[in-house]
């Protein structure tokens, strides 16, 4: 599976991550990307960037050379209501958004009905597209529940390649769960790097081994294509030159 767009990208402002907007944006392109998301952490991750960050997504150029750049946002749950740490009038100046539970943001793992509860509280808001790392073992969710919410919402389940290399040990299980479930359900899926160095962009192999494993479809993968993606995300592709 080769995704023509990667939708969880941090850039040094996200505070722990170590490449510029530049810096991946040449990467993708030389790795066949057509677009790449830039999705920072919300300001309640602690280093995160301050709202103004997320204002300021509209200097981005919108391409460049030949990739799309796409303005997102990795919003953080802060509350068992699904609170996010950005306002509903900064994920409206956004392409999209994931959301995905975070230590040191407020919420703490509960049980897994809560979790779950929140989880889609957090979907109401307009502009989340994603779920980011679902299947994190620290924050346990009930999977029926969060597939069929994703799948009459239209949010994409996010299978998160960096689960299953750099972080959230422990994810392969429920990972190919709600994999498995979204395959059934003919639902969304999202192949992401969660990059944090430039050269990981666009790095998606295991995760879609898992999703393959699961059952999942080359159609069910919203970042397939990016004139896929665009529609998912209701974006409209750039005027021809």
């Amino acid at each position: 599976m080769h995704v023509q767009a990667d939708l969880h990208v941090h850039t040094v402002a996200s505070g722990h991550a170590f490449s510029t907007v530049a810096e991946i944006a040449r990467e993708a392109s030389l790795k066949g990307l057509r677009a790449v998301g830039i999705a920072d952490h919300g300001p309640a991750l602690p280093g995160g960037p301050h709202l103004y960050h997320f204002w300021s997504l509209r200097f981005l150029p919108e391409q460049i050379g030949p990739v799309r750049i796409l303005r997102g946002a990795e919003a953080n749950l802060v509350d068992a209501r699904g609170r996010l740490d950005l306002p509903q009038e900064v994920l409206d100046t956004l392409d999209y958004a994931l959301v995905g539970f975070h230590d040191g943001c407020g919420l703490r793992p509960m049980n897994p009905r809560k979790n779950t509860r929140a989880l889609i509280g957090a979907m109401q808001h307009r502009g989340v597209r994603v779920l980011a790392h679902p299947g994190n073992p620290a924050f346990p969710v009930e999977v029926p529940a969060v597939v069929q919410a994703c799948c009459e919402l239209g949010v994409a389940v996010e299978i998160n390649n960096a689960s299953f290399t750099h972080s959230r040990r422990g994810s392969r299980e429920t990972c190919g769960a709600l994999a498995a479930q979204v395959a059934r359900a003919g639902g969304f899926i999202c192949l992401s790097s969660d990059a944090h160095y430039a050269s990981q962009v666009g790095s998606v192999a295991e995760a879609w081994a898992v999703a393959a494993q699961a059952g999942v479809q080359p159609e069910q993968v919203v970042n397939r294509t990016l004139e896929g993606l665009l529609r998912f995300l209701g974006v409209p592709p750039l005027p021809q030159v």
